[in-house]
């Protein structure tokens, strides 16, 4: 008999002591985890991290599996039971599926509240956008009906075991201004909510993806932008993992975190990938992304090197989950392995001070292609000049051709601003 066939069977005998011992078996957890389940909750983050619209089996099988070891030590983990049986309906388990269900229906879980569904693009590849010219960016028709966004910052940590960041909330509000100026962004002022320090909890910030997801339409355009502590996980110091909020908990010893407690508090990233690529409906979406460094710039003895809390670059993985789609555009501060740091020279982050002179640029009209490769170069050489590092930022988008400006109008605004013209002239 050939390795198929030895290898089929031990998978269906796998499978079939699972059905048989599934009721009983997920009865305990390590008595340390009991109060959050921290360390299930990342096995969920890290399935998650395995799934999306065009997932092959192999990482099906690989989500699964670690959803069933989430389980294992948090039994009554909703979103682990959730997830679990949409990724047993997409491998053709029914059985399992419906057994998970109704599973994730005896805990809380947010995910099942809210029906979400990480292989259902919220706006599929290709949808909506018309056939550009040569040399021109794809686009959707027409322009923007309006414009909503979410600006994070967060410097200070109810948790004084993490180092507080010098200008991450500036940076947020000289963004936010930008957006909000009648000259360069056209944003509405209750179109753009603003959370920093205190209010920017893993919750409430979580609730603000909901907000855009439930407000934003198709013909929308949709900002998020986030400054704050990055985590990379410990057994990938590639990419950031979470992003640090104002309630996360590390424990009391910030060089020898408890990694259940961070697990439990962060905001996973992968949160915002599946929001901004399964919820937000909206056809032009930008994403800033500045996970930062705390202490100078140029003094890198400053800088923070405790396990669990470090500066670092989104991980590759946590791009083509958000770019899935159409219209998505982000821009992160940092390369692979790379750092984002803050300046005393200039009172900002790097990052977003160029970003925001960018964005001033042709009365804020410039296309984001445009304006990342002024912020990359910037950044590069006053990070070298400064800091004697290496930062380089990194652009990432849905399409090759996605491109656009924040700074236009929106549709209803450049109307009415058309018809008072009008009515002025008559």
């Amino acid at each position: 008999m050939d390795v198929d066939f030895f290898s089929g069977s031990y998978r269906a005998v796998r499978r079939l002591i699972w059905v048989l011992l599934l009721p009983g078996i997920f009865v305990c957890k390590p008595a340390h985890g009991q109060a959050r389940c921290g360390a299930g909750k990342d096995l969920v983050v890290q399935a998650l991290e395995r799934v999306q619209a065009d997932s092959r089996p192999d990482q099906l099988e690989d989500a699964d599996q670690l959803l069933k070891r989430a389980i294992e030590l948090c039994s009554d983990l909703g979103e682990a039971w959730y997830y679990r049986s949409l990724v047993e309906a997409k491998l053709g388990h029914a059985q399992l599926a419906g057994y998970a269900m109704r599973q994730a229906q005896l805990f809380p879980s947010d995910a099942l509240s809210d029906r979400q569904d990480p292989f259902v693009l919220s706006t599929p590849r290709s949808r909506g956008l018309e056939t550009p010219a040569p040399g021109q960016p794809s686009k959707p028709s027409g322009g923007p009906a309006q414009k909503w966004a979410l600006v994070v910052g967060i410097a200070s940590f109810e948790d004084k075991v993490i180092p507080p960041l010098s200008y991450t909330a500036s940076d947020a509000k000289s963004f936010a201004d930008v957006l909000l100026s009648p000259q360069y962004g056209h944003f509405k002022q209750e179109n753009v909510h603003i959370l920093l320090n205190d209010q920017a909890t893993t919750r409430h910030i979580k609730e603000q993806l909901n907000w855009l997801a439930r407000n934003a339409g198709p013909d929308d355009l949709v900002v998020v932008y986030i400054a704050a502590h990055g985590s990379p996980r410990e057994v990938d110091t590639a990419g950031v993992s979470y992003i640090i909020t104002h309630d996360t908990d590390i424990g009391t010893d910030a060089n020898n975190p408890d990694i259940d407690s961070l697990y439990a508090t962060a905001l996973p990233m992968i949160d915002l990938a599946n929001a901004v690529a399964t919820r937000v409906r909206a056809q032009r979406t930008a994403i800033f992304l500045d996970t930062c460094f705390s202490g100078n710039a140029a003094q890198p003895q400053n800088k923070l090197i405790a396990p669990g809390i470090a500066s670092g670059a989104v991980a590759p993985g946590t791009l083509d989950h958000i770019r899935q789609g159409t219209g998505r555009i982000i821009f992160t501060a940092s390369g692979v392995n790379e750092e984002s740091l803050e300046s005393d020279s200039i009172k900002h982050g790097y990052f977003t001070y160029y970003l925001v002179q960018a964005l001033q640029q042709q009365n804020g009209s410039i296309p984001l292609t445009q304006a990342f490769a002024f912020v990359q170069q910037h950044v590069r050489a006053r990070a070298e000049t400064e800091a004697h590092a290496e930062q380089n930022p990194v652009l990432s988008r849905s399409e090759s051709t996605t491109d656009f400006s924040l700074g236009t109008p929106a549709a209803t605004q450049a109307s009415a601003e058309h018809s008072e013209s009008q009515a002025t002239a008559e």
